[in-house]
C-alpha cells in the first residue's frame, strides 16, 4: 500500500503442493541461489485477465426499520434506536477478504438483533440513539464502548450503565472509551463518529480497544473463521438486545432476562454458525460487490423478513482509491 513493488505478489491457499514450493524456494535461498521466475525446477505463471479500472466503483447500503406497532400520526417522529454494521471488507487480496470477524460477527449480530426484536418490539417510549457494532466475535471477554460525547453526558451514561450491568451476568467486561472528533477531517476512526458529527447520540461497541489506522484491521487475509468466536457473538447479540429492550420497557434497574435461553426469544446458534460460516467464505471488498450481487440479496432480504420499508441505497465512493476489476487468476506451478 505504501511502496512500489518490482515483482508480481501472489496469494493462495496452503496446501501440500504450495508447502513443497516453499521449501525448495527456501533451500535455494540458504544456498544463495538468486529467485527468478523459474525456481529450481518448478516454473510459475499465471493466468489472469488484464485488469480494468472500475469507473465507478459504489457500496450498497442495506437499510430496514421496525416500527412501532400501532401509533396514531406519523411514525416517522417517533424515537428510534438504529443498530449499525458495515459488512464490507478490505485487503491486499479482494478475493480472499473474508472478514470473519470484522466485521462479518457484527453481520451476524446485527442480523440475529432484528430477528428478536421483530417478535418482541411493541410500544416503545425511547430517546434517539445509535449503536454500531465492530468486531463483537473475537475470543475473549472484554468490549469497548467507544463515545465522543464526555462520559458524564447523561444518555452516554445509561447506555454504559446497561452494557456494563449485563456484561457482568453474561462474564465479560465493557469498558468506556472516550475520544474528541476532529471536525476538520473529513474521514472518521469509528462509524459512529459519522452520526455524533449530526449531533445524534452514537457508541461502537467493539473488541478493539483503540481505532484501526484506515483500512486496516477491514477483514484482510488474517481475519478468518478460526480466530472469529460463536459463543463470542452470542453473548454480543445477548448484550445488545437485552440492554435495548431494558431501555425500551424501561426496565434497565431490574435483574430479568428478556432473551433467555429457556425462552422462544432464546438466541439460536445455529442461526449465528449458518451466517458466520456465509461471511467467513465470502470476500466483500464493496467495489467487487454488483449491485445483484447473491449476498446483497440475501441481507436484503434476511432484513424484509423481519423488518418494514427496506430499501437498498447506491452510494458511489470517492476518488481516493483507483481499484481494478481482475481480483483473481490461475496460477500454474511446472
Amino acid at each position: 500500500m505504501h511502496s512500489n513493488i518490482p515483482y508480481p505478489v501472489y496469494f493462495a491457499f496452503e496446501d501440500d503442493n504450495i508447502n513443497d514450493v516453499s521449501v525448495k524456494v527456501k533451500s535455494n535461498d540458504a544456498n544463495g541461489q538468486p529467485s527468478t521466475a523459474t525456481i529450481g525446477s518448478y516454473k510459475l505463471v499465471a493466468v489472469a485477465s488484464d485488469p480494468k479500472r472500475i469507473t465507478s466503483p459504489n457500496i450498497a447500503n442495506i437499510q430496514g426499520w421496525l416500527p412501532r406497532v400501532k401509533f396514531d400520526g406519523d411514525s416517522n417522529q417517533l424515537p428510534t434506536i438504529a443498530i449499525v454494521a458495515s459488512y464490507n471488507t478490505f485487503g491486499d487480496a479482494p478475493s480472499l477478504s473474508m472478514g470473519s470477524d470484522n466485521n462479518g460477527s457484527s453481520v451476524v449480530a446485527l442480523l440475529k438483533i432484528v430477528r428478536l426484536f421483530s417478535v418482541l418490539y411493541s410500544n416503545p417510549k425511547t430517546r434517539d440513539y445509535v449503536i454500531c457494532l465492530n468486531s463483537v466475535g473475537s475470543h475473549g471477554n472484554q468490549l469497548h464502548l467507544h463515545v465522543s460525547k464526555p462520559p458524564e453526558n447523561a444518555c452516554i451514561q445509561q447506555i454504559f450503565q446497561g452494557f456494563s450491568t449485563l456484561a457482568e451476568e453474561l462474564g465479560l467486561q465493557v469498558g468506556l472509551k472516550h475520544k474528541k472528533i476532529n471536525i476538520s477531517n473529513p474521514r472518521v476512526a469509528w462509524e459512529y463518529e459519522q452520526f455524533s458529527r449530526m449531533r445524534v447520540t452514537a457508541t461502537t461497541l467493539s473488541g478493539l480497544s483503540t481505532a484501526p489506522e484506515l483500512l486496516e484491521s477491514k477483514g484482510g487475509l488474517a481475519d478468518n473463521r478460526h480466530f472469529t468466536s460463536k459463543v463470542s457473538i452470542i453473548r454480543s447479540v445477548k448484550l445488545v438486545a437485552e440492554s435495548i429492550a431494558r431501555h425500551i420497557y424501561s426496565q434497565e434497574k431490574k435483574i430479568i432476562s428478556i432473551f433467555a435461553d429457556d425462552s422462544s426469544l432464546v438466541v439460536n446458534p445455529s442461526y449465528i454458525k449458518s451466517w458466520l460460516d456465509l461471511l467467513s467464505k465470502t470476500p466483500r471488498v464493496a467495489p467487487f460487490l454488483s449491485k445483484n450481487n447473491p449476498l446483497i440479496k440475501a441481507l436484503e432480504k434476511n432484513l424484509a423478513d423481519h423488518t418494514a420499508e427496506v430499501n437498498v441505497q447506491h452510494e458511489t465512493l470517492d476518488g481516493m482509491f483507483t481499484f481494478y476489476d481482475s481480483t483473481s487468476g490461475k496460477l500454474h506451478i511446472y
